[in-house]
């Protein structure tokens, strides 16, 4: 929420080639305690000011010689780290109010002033314009936050890959459709097949012939429904008779992988080779 000193404190430009307007006007904001007035009679200065300064509110003269507001407001228009116009213009015209408006400022005060209107209508625009500040902020540290948690997401999981790799023969990941995405480790030359073998994908170059790979059919179907139920399996162990009439004998554990709206994206796991191992 904006406190009243937010507002208090908040930068205000005051553009008027009338002495007179300027006077009157930082009387004002004077006397309802505003700490941070400021105030120009040349209206070219305007923009190089609000670059410097980035005014909370800008009460903006549009009948100027020289350069009149209208002139200004669509050079204000041009700062692209401002995509809120924090002008109130300041005008004894009144087919220039629909005009001023239209051209993206977000507020007038009608001349002779009525101070009581002038008080409301200044404090009621700063109080807009702070809770878009505050939102920019809330916005631009939200986006920070997402990147860094997403960075330090890729570190874990990097850190993950490794380990699982160092523990085991092969780290492997599946889609959805059980076809593999990425396997690592020696998986070609300890089975001697394509790693499609292990799950249901099947990669449409090469058929897969289960029984020709000495896989035990039983095992597998056991593997198959678990992934199918979506469940995590742990040191799994599975064989096949190799070609040479060799019995191997694997261990694999695998979780199933969700997105962040918990929608099924695949399997991941890790494996090692039994064979051999007393």
């Amino acid at each position: 929420m904006i406190s009243n000193s937010d507002i208090l404190n908040a930068s205000i430009l005051i553009v008027d080639d009338q002495e007179a307007n300027v006077s009157l006007l930082e009387q004002l904001l004077g006397d309802a305690h505003y700490a941070r007035v400021t105030s120009t009679m040349n209206p070219q200065q305007v923009c190089a000011l609000h670059r410097e300064h980035a005014y909370d509110l800008i009460l903006l003269d549009l009948q100027m010689p020289g350069m009149d507001g209208f002139e200004v407001i669509e050079a204000l228009k041009t700062n692209d780290a401002d995509a809120y116009l924090p002008v109130l213009v300041l005008t004894a015209q009144p087919g220039h109010k629909l005009r001023a408006l239209r051209a993206g400022v977000r507020d007038f005060i009608s001349k002779p002033f009525d101070l009581v209107e002038v008080k409301t209508r200044i404090r009621n625009m700063l109080e807009v314009r702070l809770l878009y500040k505050q939102l920019d902020e809330y916005n631009s540290l939200l986006e920070k936050t997402v990147q860094q948690r997403t960075a330090e997401l890729r570190e874990s999981e990097a850190r993950y890959r490794s380990l699982t790799e160092l523990a085991s023969d092969w780290y492997w990941e599946q889609d959805v459709k059980g076809k593999f995405t990425r396997v690592s480790g020696p998986v070609l030359e300890m089975l001697g097949i394509r790693v499609d073998a292990f799950g249901d994908g099947q990669d449409s170059a090469a058929p897969i012939d289960d029984a020709a790979a000495g896989w035990n059919e039983s095992e597998r179907e056991i593997l198959r429904a678990k992934i199918a139920a979506r469940e995590p399996f742990l040191d799994f162990v599975y064989s096949r008779i190799d070609p040479s009439g060799t019995k191997q004998r694997f261990q694999v554990s695998g979780q199933p992988m969700f997105d962040g709206s918990c929608r099924f994206i695949g399997y991941r796991g890790v494996g090692v080779e039994l064979t051999g191992i007393l």
